[in-house]
């Protein structure tokens, strides 16, 4: 999976959604991922509303292992049946990112991540 660059996000058309939409972009064809998954991923995460980058592994010059039940319920509900290898753009509404509260400086949000699957426990 190596052979993948970093990712441009184009910025979206239209409203955002108000259901998480999931889109392969590269199809792998390694281990698949389950809700009990540890991931290790590739990721760039962006505003849908202004496509401002608000987090990066790429920035940081490293993927991340994550455990899937330990995230937002988009990437919960996104990650599961992906492929090691595979590339995938997952539109997470407010309610299954960061929520509608106040308090966190993403909610309200609905956000755009675009995941690179490396690996999985």
């Amino acid at each position: 999976m190596t052979n993948l660059e970093r990712p441009e996000v184009p910025f979206p058309e239209g409203p955002a959604p108000t259901e998480l939409v999931i889109e392969d972009i590269v199809v792998g064809d390694g281990a698949e991922a389950v809700a009990s998954s540890t991931v290790d991923v590739h990721y760039l995460g962006v505003d849908y509303e202004t496509g401002e980058e608000f987090d990066s592994s790429w920035s940081r010059g490293e993927s991340i292992n994550f455990p899937l039940a330990q995230l937002v319920e988009g990437w919960k509900q996104g990650i599961p049946g992906m492929k090691v290898g595979g590339r995938r753009k997952l539109i997470v509404p407010p309610r299954l990112a960061y929520g509608v509260a106040p308090g966190h400086p993403l909610a309200k949000k609905t956000l755009v991540f675009v995941i690179d699957l490396l690996g999985v426990k």
